[in-house]
């Protein structure tokens, strides 16, 4: 962890690694360009300023002495013609003196001219030199920087399109999700899933980002196409869109070199760009897919009202399923409550059969009862004959 302290409001915090080396490379290119732009600004406002300086300077003074001289020769000139001829000699003798200062005064500045010349030449070859020596200073920290090791190239990467992309959330994207795929359920995972929906919540445009790069060095080259069809399954798996590599491999590939690439005709809606064409690439897919979000919420609330429909069918079948099962359950306990009450009509029936033949018997056999008298049970029982007569006596 590494301690930064602000510059503006003295306030100190922590950052890791990677933040410090993404903070350090954006500060290092950042105060490396500002520099050179303002230290060539300021020679080229040193030249300039030299050159006005010496330029003024020369010919403010020589424009000066010969105003003075001919302002003194047409002085003489007036004088002469108004002197005698002792006069006029004399005057002319000064003229031709003034005169001939007026001429050394003309080559002179005929010499400092062609000496002002010579100066801006050689400050401006001066000036050539010094651009020439920091465009190769350039060019060496470009060489440089491109062989940085594929860690910190690698996730300096991943940080320059969340950090690029998170610069303009807020104003451009207010709706949209931008993050780390982290779901590897499906064997696989891309690096970013970009995903918008309008205000309703209904998405319009998702997008598989896959980040790659690698070392100049490396003996293993890879190429783009390498990645086309990895991405173009996770694509699919996470239900996106549109796929899109950023890359840095093939550096010296003009195709890729290019700008924004369509490979579709390989794996559907794929493109490959450089990491410049980050941002340009999610406004212009975002801005086309927008214009078909009137279409997607149409086709959302006629899918909604199918759901419906759906439902409603399912509803009611589940209902005339349930109603059958109910009426085939209640017809049979119906049929065998009838069956079971004919049988006890069957076995009442034959129970009031026997009772009938019960009643019948018994009244036999009262009307029997009634008929047997003492004399018809002792007829032919002398004994008890002789018993009953003794009773009644």
């Amino acid at each position: 962890m590494h301690e930064i302290k602000c510059p503006h409001c003295g306030k100190a915090f922590n950052v890791d690694e990677a933040g410090y080396a993404e903070i350090l490379r954006q500060v290092r290119d950042e105060a490396f360009d500002k520099a050179l732009h303002e230290r060539l600004e300021l020679a080229e406002q040193e030249k300039k300023a030299a050159i006005e300086l010496a330029e003024a300077k020369v010919t403010g003074e020589l424009k000066d002495d010969v105003a003075r001289k001919n302002a003194e020769i047409e002085r003489l000139k007036a004088e002469l013609d108004k002197a005698d001829v002792t006069g006029r000699l004399a005057l002319k003798e000064a003229l031709g003196e003034v005169e001939k200062e007026r001429d050394d005064l003309k080559r002179d500045l005929d010499a400092k001219d062609n000496e002002k010349e010579l100066l801006e030449r050689s400050l401006k070859e001066k000036y050539e030199t010094q651009i020439k020596d920091r465009d190769d200073a350039i060019e060496r920290l470009k060489d440089m920087k491109a062989k940085l090791s594929t860690k910190m190239v690698g996730e300096s990467l991943e940080q320059h399109c969340e950090v690029e992309f998170n610069k303009i959330r807020a104003g451009a994207f207010p709706n949209a999700d931008f993050a780390k795929d982290n779901d590897a359920s499906g064997g696989t995972k891309g690096d970013f899933i970009f995903r918008e929906s309008d205000d309703d919540g209904t998405e319009f445009i998702s997008i598989m980002f896959e980040m790659k790069n690698e070392l100049d060095e490396g003996s293993n080259k890879k190429k783009n196409e390498d990645f086309f069809k990895k991405l173009d399954e996770d694509r699919t798996k996470k239900g996106c869109e549109y796929a899109v590599l950023v890359s840095l491999l093939e550096p010296d590939n003009e195709l890729y070199n290019t700008g924004i690439v369509d490979v579709s005709h390989l794996y559907p809606r794929m493109y490959v760009i450089r990491p410049q064409f980050f941002i340009p690439i999610i406004t212009l897919i975002r801005n086309e897919a927008y214009k078909t979000l009137k279409l997607k919420s149409e086709l959302a609330l006629v899918r909604a009202q199918n759901i419906d429909v759906t439902n409603f069918e399912e509803k009611l079948e589940t209902f005339k399923t349930g109603f059958e099962k109910n009426y085939d359950l209640a017809s049979r306990k119906f049929h065998t409550a009838i069956d079971e009450i004919d049988k006890s009509i069957k076995a009442l029936e034959k129970t009031k059969e026997n009772l009938l033949g019960s009643e019948r018997n018994l009244r036999l056999a009262n009307d029997k009862a009634q008929d047997v008298t003492v004399k018809k049970l002792t007829r032919g029982n002398p004994t008890m004959t002789e018993k009953f007569k003794d009773l009644s006596d």
